[in-house]
């Protein structure tokens, strides 16, 4: 997930119905027959509608506005990463991570949207990015650090990465299911701060650099060991996800448009091939072939399975630009897109608050007859309601952080006056 957060608020041009009375010559049905004097009546034209109500009625039929140069494929990807985030973290199927790498993706996504950035200066870039991403940071960790403290939390020295998370933050056990998702935060971090470097030693072999990326976790898994610790963890990560970074760059940059089709493909299934087959060969390890669980069968899976997603949106230019034509839908993605870092730091507490919220509507009769209390699905509703709750009363954080004006939903205009 690239928390690349831009403006939503493009104008959209209008042409009003005309101001003048039409010429008589339109308003009239026909000429008289010949010989005679008889003319047909004249019947005064319509006034034209009122610029302010023609305003509000085209507005309803208009998709929401979206900030030029977005690409609704990608933001598309963005929000099915996150919803299967969700999922995972409400029922957690183990083949979810087969069926769509989120992680893999939204590291993919970032990366391209890295390359971009990074075609101005590199501090500024980076420094940009560190600032859309800690305060929402910040924000979400005073209610998280201040709930673990109340619940007996002594921290330490460690209590740094609450601030700058290069490492993973520290917490309690009662806290774990809030703060443990705060691996991809990190991750992304370090992604960032090492891109001026990556992008420069990628674009002097493009095609060897992109494949070398997948050695770090190969040497990691039967060379050499990295360390039970936050370093270790770090290492592992960035390993696991830098094809998919690095990916991205490639397809900013049109390496993969110029790859041969059958290549791409091979290249591909053979990578998907061995990342499934060791994630169902080594289950006795972790006691599932779920890929977050195996950095290996994931860091294979996830190269092959996202780059024929980039490779098919280069080779075919596939854009999704008819998600505009479905208003609502077009909205929601949009949503997704603004709000990504807010939707991924606040869900789990979502998932957490709704245990309770569903306990209390069994005191309820109705709620107990015709409601399904026991259903995971209806935990995963209760969920999205919560975290629909978490987005509009701390969304607007990610508008401060991005030096925007503070938004209820983005993507919203206030509506014309007349004049």
């Amino acid at each position: 997930m690239s928390w690349e957060q831009q403006g939503y608020g493009q104008e959209y041009g209008y042409s009003g119905y005309p101001q003048q009375p039409y010429p008589q010559q339109y308003v009239e049905y026909g000429q008289p027959p010949p010989g005679t004097a008889f003319l047909p009546p004249v019947t005064e034209p319509e006034p034209p509608a009122s610029p302010a109500l023609v305003d509000a009625e085209a507005e309803e039929e208009k998709p929401p506005p979206r900030p030029p140069g977005r690409d609704r494929y990608f933001d598309t990807l963005r929000a099915v990463a996150l919803i299967r985030v969700v999922g995972y973290h409400t029922f957690g199927w183990a083949w979810a991570g087969l069926v769509f790498p989120s992680m893999g993706i939204m590291f993919g996504l970032a990366g391209t949207l890295m390359a971009k950035s990074l075609e101005r200066p590199a501090f500024e870039v980076v420094r940009s990015r560190m600032r859309r991403l800690l305060p929402p940071f910040w924000f979400w960790g005073v209610f998280v650090v201040l709930a673990m403290l109340v619940h007996g939390w002594m921290p330490g020295r460690q209590i740094v990465f609450w601030v700058l998370p290069l490492g993973d933050p520290p917490g309690n056990a009662w806290g774990e299911q809030a703060w443990e998702i705060l691996w991809y935060l990190r991750t992304y971090l370090w992604f960032v701060l090492l891109s001026p470097l990556l992008l420069r030693v990628f674009r002097l072999a493009p095609v060897p650099f992109l494949l070398l990326s997948l050695a770090p976790i190969v040497v990691f898994q039967f060379l050499w060991e990295p360390p039970d610790d936050r370093l270790g963890s770090a290492l592992t990560d960035l390993a696991t996800f830098m094809f998919c970074w690095i990916l991205g760059f490639a397809h900013r940059d049109g390496v993969l448009e110029r790859l041969k089709p059958f290549a791409v493909v091979v290249l591909s299934l053979a990578a998907l091939g061995f990342g499934g087959w060791y994630a169902f060969t080594h289950q006795a390890e972790t006691g599932s072939y779920d890929l977050d669980d195996i950095p290996l069968a994931q860091a294979f899976w996830s190269a092959g399975y996202v780059t024929l997603l980039m490779w098919a949106k280069a080779y075919f230019g596939i854009d999704f630009a008819w998600l505009t034509r479905f208003r609502r839908t077009d909205r929601l993605v949009t949503v997704f897109n603004s709000r990504a870092v807010t939707i991924y730091l606040w869900h789990e507490i979502a998932l957490i608050l709704a245990v309770p919220l569903i306990d209390l509507f069994w005191d309820v009769p109705a709620f107990e007859k015709w409601l399904p209390l026991e259903s995971q699905w209806f935990l995963f509703g209760v969920g999205w309601v919560l975290i629909a709750v978490f987005v509009l009363v701390c969304g607007w954080v990610e508008d401060v952080a991005g030096k925007k004006k503070p938004q209820l939903l983005p993507g919203r205009r206030p509506a014309r006056m007349s004049p």
